[in-house]
């Protein structure tokens, strides 16, 4: 795992966040295999200028003082965490399970149905309603249908600190997709109060839909793929637009945050060979996806568009080698000073 570091002004601060889930185990900090990845870029925060391009993932010594501690192991593709009032934590596996870890304990939580654990698909993000005190309700993304016929859905249940109960799928990606790539899947809310959720453009070369190939599914508005969607808290399109596309032109967006100082949405964006991203998200633009990257196809090694086009949001930042990015988190706590408004971007 790689760490993105990069300052944002102006600055403020909310109570320290655990970060994120890698490998098989929970870490209380992002931690790469051994040490952290950090770079420095500092720009206005609601100017975005020429991408940062990094070509050297090379790590850098370890922070003297900064000590990780293994705190869980031995999880199945952990995906997604949601801290609860009481500190402790519920996390996704991907293939299909809940569990809640509290107390140095982990325990298994009944009432996930089944899911279409194929793959990249499977059971994905997870988020508490902003009144989760008040109403028990917790948000999750997974991976619905067969290998033939999928698609992403964001469902809801409560949840009574033992199981999960009145499951209701709330929205769902169209088209269907075949395959089990790109699904995109991670959610954040926004202070109205209405749900961001990425949706992945359906995969890789030769895969198709319609004829044609099913990237190209990211400039087709009519279509969630290749989109963040912005939903009510029921799956509802939001009472100020005529749609839920909120943003298009992604690849597969499975980083997504907002800043609490700035309100500014940040994404980070796997690439293929090579040019994962991260974007700094504002409704109604597009990214680019795939007229516009930095990346490679697979199979031919050949640029996938062009590096840039006039209508189309340059990326912040791009990383020339692949980090495959997971977690996106915004430092504004106050126990590490050094690290206030810093953009921690894991891989």
């Amino acid at each position: 795992m790689q760490v993105l570091n990069i300052p944002l002004q102006p600055m403020t601060k909310f109570s320290f966040l655990p970060l994120w889930v890698v490998d098989k185990g929970l870490w209380w900090i992002m931690v790469t295999r051994s040490v952290l990845l950090s770079i420095l870029v500092s720009f206005a925060a609601t100017t975005l200028a020429e991408p940062k391009i990094i070509r050297d993932n090379r790590s850098l010594a370890p922070i003297p003082g900064i000590k990780v501690r293994t705190l869980l192991s031995g999880l199945e593709h952990p995906w997604g965490m949601a801290w609860l009032p009481d500190g402790s934590v519920l996390i996704t596996e991907r293939p299909g399970r809940l569990q809640h870890f509290k107390d140095g304990k982990l325990r298994p939580v009944s009432g996930v149905p089944a899911v279409f654990a194929a793959g990249q698909g499977g059971l994905l993000d997870i988020a508490l309603h902003p009144q989760f005190s008040q109403n028990s309700l917790v948000y999750f993304t997974y991976a619905h249908g067969s290998n033939n016929a999928n698609q992403t859905r964001v469902a809801r249940a409560k949840y009574d600190g033992k199981t999960l109960s009145n499951w209701q799928v709330i929205w769902q990606a169209e088209p269907q997709k075949s395959g089990t790539q790109h699904f995109g899947s991670r959610m954040v809310w926004l202070p109205d109060r209405t749900l961001l959720v990425s949706v992945g453009d359906g995969g890789n070369p030769p895969l198709t839909l319609g004829g044609k190939l099913i990237r190209e599914q990211a400039q087709n508005l009519d279509s969630h793929l290749g989109k963040v969607i912005r939903i009510t808290e029921d799956g509802k399109i939001p009472p100020d637009t005529d749609r839920v596309v909120w943003t298009m032109g992604h690849r597969n967006i499975q980083g997504l945050a907002i800043d609490s100082e700035t309100k500014a949405v940040w994404a980070s964006e796997h690439g293929a060979r090579g040019g994962d991203e991260l974007n700094q998200l504002q409704g109604g633009k597009n990214y680019g996806w795939p007229l516009a990257s930095r990346t490679r196809d697979y199979t031919t090694g050949l640029p996938i568009g062009k590096p840039t086009l006039r209508g189309f949001v340059d990326p912040v930042v791009v990383w020339q080698d692949t980090i495959a990015p997971s977690g996106l988190a915004i430092y504004r706590g106050d126990k590490f000073p050094a690290w206030q408004g810093n953009i921690f971007v894991g891989g």
